[in-house]
C-alpha cells in the first residue's frame, strides 16, 4: 500500500474514533493526568475534615498503589528513578486516610526508598509546605511573612498584584497560611517521625522560636490584619462557578485550610462548595480515580476542533457546528484587570478549563480562534467573538515581541523576591517561545499577516534572538526543546520565512541531529530540569509528531526522514505503550508533569494532515 493511501487511512481511523468520543455538548474531555500530590491532598483533606464523602479515598489509594515503582518510589516520568517528594507525598496520603498501614510491603518499600534519599528533609518546599498544614513538619522559617506585598500599588515591580496568575492564586492562601503557622490535625491520625534521618524537625533553632513567639503578635498588628483581609478578599473573588479557586486543585486545597484558618468551620457553604468542585475533578476510570489539578476540556476541544477541521472537515459537519458553540459559549467577556498591572484589559480571551471563567491565556485564546476561524468567515455571531479573542490577543504580545501565558510585560526581577524553590520559574510570566511561536502561526496561517507587519516582525525578532546556540528552542509549557522548536519553526514558516533562512536551517541540523535510531524523537523531562535538550530512552508518538510537523512545515517535498518518522508514527499510534503515555505537558520543571491524554488523538492527526495537504500531488 502507498504511504499517502495509508495516511488518509489513518486520518480517517483518528475522526472515527475522535467522533465517538467527543461528549453531547461537543466537547471532549480527555484525562489531564499528573502524579501524586492532588490525590494525595484529597485522602488527606477527606480524612481529617472527617468528611461524610468518603468515597473517592479507595479510589485514589488504588489509582497510587498501581503507580507506585517496584523500588517503592513514585515518579514523575518513565526514565525516572523516583522522585522524593511525590514518594512522600504518596506515603502521607495513604497513611493519613486509613487506606494503607505503616507495615504493608509497599509503605516499607516506600519509606526505605524516603530514608535511602536523605528524609522528608530533602523534599521539595511545597511538600514540606502540605505536611507543615497537617502537623507533620515544623513550619520552614524563611522569614516574616511579607504580607506587606498587597499593600504595595501595582506599580511597585514587587507588589503581589505584579506577580503571575498562577502565584498570586497560590499564594494569596499561603501568605494567610505562613502568617499564621497554621496546622489542622486529627487527633488519631498517625505520624511519619520515622521518614525523617536527622529527626531536627522535632527542635526549633533560635531563629524559629524567635519567629513563633513573633508571628503571636502578628495577627494584632492592623497593617498585617488588613493584608490578611485583602488576601481573603482575592481569594473569594477569585472563586469560580464549580466552588474551586481560579480552577486549580492545588490551590484550592490550600485556600481550604486557609479559610479554616481565619475561622471559617469546615461545613461552611463555601468550604462545602470548594470540597464538591475538587470532587468535579475526578476522573474515574474503572475502579481507580485521579484529581486531575485542572481539567484541559477548553484546550483538548479547541485543538481537536482545528486539528479535524485540518484533516478536512468542513464547518457544516456536526462534529465541528457542536465542538465551535461549546467553545464560543465559554469566551470570558468580563472586563480584566490585567496581571496586576495598571492597564485593563479587554474582554476576549478563553481560559484553559471550562470552569475558567477570570483567567484566559493566550495559548487557549490562540488555539480557539484557530477553531472558529472558519465560522467566523460568515456567521455573525462569531465573527464578533473571534474579532474580540484577536483583539485581546493581540493587546497581549509584550513590549520585547514576545507572547507569554497569562501575563503582559512581566517583571523578571520579581522572581529574586524569595529563595523559594521553583519561585523563579512560576512567579514572572516572561515571553516564551512555545506561546510567541504558535500565536505567530496562528497570525499568519488564520490571520494572514506576512513578515511585513510591525507585530510579525517584533515576535520573529524575539525567537531569532532566542534560538539556542544549537538550533532549538526551549518550551515552557511542553517538553522541552522539540516542542519550543516545532512551535517557533512553524510559527516563523507560516508568516513567510523562507526555509534556507539560517534560523530555519540551524533549526532543522538539531532536528536531524537528535533523531533516534529507531526513526522517531523522543525527549526525557529531564531536558525541563537541566535545562538542555536530553533524550528520551524511546521515541514517543507526540515528540515525533512535533518534529515531523516542523520538517514538513520546511520541506517542499517529503524527505526520507519524513517518510520513515510517519510510517513509524503510524505504527506506534494504533497500539497502547509508553510511546504515548510519557508526559509531554509542563507545569513545574522538576515536580509537575502532565500525560495529556489527548495529545496522541491531537498531534499525529494534526500532522497526518499537513502531510497529506501539502503532499497529495507528489509522486511517491
Amino acid at each position: 500500500m502507498e504511504l499517502l493511501e495509508r495516511v488518509q487511512l489513518e486520518i480517517k481511523r483518528c475522526i472515527s474514533r475522535l467522533k465517538t468520543e467527543q461528549h453531547v455538548d461537543g466537547s471532549w474531555r480527555y484525562y489531564f493526568e499528573t502524579g501524586p500530590v492532588t490525590d494525595a491532598y484529597m485522602m488527606i483533606l477527606l480524612s481529617t475534615l472527617n468528611s461524610q464523602d468518603k468515597r473517592l479515598i479507595p479510589l485514589l489509594g488504588k489509582r497510587l498503589l498501581s503507580k507506585q515503582a517496584e523500588n517503592g518510589a513514585w515518579k514523575q516520568y518513565d526514565d525516572d528513578e523516583g522522585h522524593l517528594s511525590s514518594t512522600i507525598e504518596a506515603y502521607t496520603g495513604l497513611l493519613l486516610s486509613g487506606y494503607s498501614d505503616r507495615h504493608e510491603r509497599h509503605m516499607q518499600l516506600a519509606e526505605a526508598f524516603i530514608l535511602r534519599n536523605g528524609g522528608v528533609e530533602n523534599a521539595h518546599i511545597s511538600t514540606k509546605f502540605m505536611l507543615a498544614l497537617n502537623h507533620l513538619y515544623h513550619w520552614p522559617a524563611f522569614y516574616p511573612t511579607p504580607l506587606f506585598l498587597l499593600h504595595m500599588p501595582k506599580f511597585i515591580p514587587f507588589s503581589f498584584y505584579r506577580w503571575s496568575s498562577y502565584v498570586r492564586t497560590h499564594f494569596a492562601p499561603v501568605l494567610i497560611l505562613c502568617h499564621r503557622k497554621f496546622s489542622l490535625r486529627k487527633p488519631s491520625a498517625p505520624d511519619i517521625t520515622h521518614l525523617f534521618v536527622t529527626r531536627k524537625y522535632k527542635r526549633l533553632d533560635s531563629k524559629g522560636r524567635w519567629l513563633q513567639v513573633f508571628s503571636k503578635h502578628w495577627p494584632a498588628n492592623p497593617v498585617s490584619k488588613a493584608a490578611i483581609k485583602k488576601a481573603e478578599r482575592y481569594m473569594l473573588q477569585n472563586i469560580v462557578q464549580d466552588g474551586t479557586l481560579s480552577s486549580y486543585a492545588s490551590a484550592t486545597f490550600f485556600m481550604i485550610y486557609a479559610l479554616l484558618s481565619l475561622g471559617y468551620q469546615s461545613d461552611s457553604p463555601i468550604i462545602q462548595h470548594a470540597i464538591q468542585g475538587l470532587t468535579s475533578y475526578g476522573y474515574q476510570i474503572n475502579d481507580e480515580a485521579h484529581i486531575q489539578n485542572s481539567p484541559s476540556t477548553v484546550w483538548d476541544t479547541a485543538l481537536i476542533c482545528h486539528s479535524l477541521q485540518e484533516a478536512g472537515l468542513t464547518t457544516e459537519d456536526p462534529m465541528i457546528q457542536n465542538a465551535a458553540q461549546y467553545l464560543l459559549a465559554l469566551q470570558q467577556r468580563e472586563l480584566k484587570e490585567g496581571g496586576g498591572s495598571t492597564f485593563v484589559q479587554l474582554a476576549g480571551g478563553w481560559g484553559f478549563s471550562e470552569s475558567s471563567t477570570t483567567n484566559p491565556d493566550v495559548d487557549d485564546t490562540q488555539a480557539v480562534l484557530r477553531a472558529l476561524t472558519r465560522f467566523a468567515d460568515h456567521q455573525l455571531d462569531y465573527r464578533e467573538a473571534w474579532r474580540k479573542g484577536v483583539n485581546w490577543l493581540l493587546g497581549m504580545q509584550n513590549d520585547d515581541g514576545g507572547w507569554a501565558a497569562f501575563e503582559k510585560n512581566s517583571i523578571p526581577s520579581i522572581t529574586r523576591l524569595f529563595r523559594i524553590q521553583n519561585f523563579a520559574d512560576t512567579a514572572a510570566d516572561p515571553s516564551a517561545a512555545d506561546v510567541t511561536g504558535r500565536t505567530l502561526e496562528f497570525l499568519g496561517s488564520h490571520l494572514k499577516l506576512a513578515m511585513t507587519h510591525h507585530r510579525v516582525q517584533a515576535s520573529v525578532h524575539w525567537l531569532i534572538k532566542n534560538q539556542k546556540n544549537d538550533g532549538s528552542w526551549y518550551g515552557r509549557w511542553g517538553i522541552s526543546f522539540i516542542y519550543g522548536t516545532w512551535a517557533a519553526v512553524t510559527g516563523m514558516r507560516a508568516v513567510g520565512m523562507p526555509a534556507d533562512h539560517p534560523t530555519i536551517q540551524q533549526a532543522v541540523d538539531w532536528l536531524l541531529k537528535i533523531r533516534q535510531l529507531d526513526g522517531g524523537w523522543g525527549e526525557s523531562c529531564k531536558s525541563d530540569i537541566h535545562k538542555k535538550y536530553v533524550p528520551a530512552p524511546y521515541s514517543t508518538v507526540v515528540h515525533t509528531a512535533w518534529a515531523l510537523d516542523t520538517l514538513i512545515a520546511i520541506h517542499d517535498q517529503p524527505t526520507e526522514e519524513i517518510n520513515k518518522g510517519l510510517a513509524k508514527l503510524m505504527e506506534w499510534n494504533r497500539q497502547e505503550s509508553k510511546r504515548s503515555s510519557y508526559p509531554t505537558g509542563a507545569g513545574l520543571p522538576g515536580h509537575f508533569y502532565i500525560h495529556y491524554h489527548s495529545y496522541p488523538h491531537i498531534w499525529p492527526l494534526l500532522t497526518l494532515s499537513h502531510y497529506m495537504k501539502k503532499y497529495k500531488d507528489y509522486d511517491m
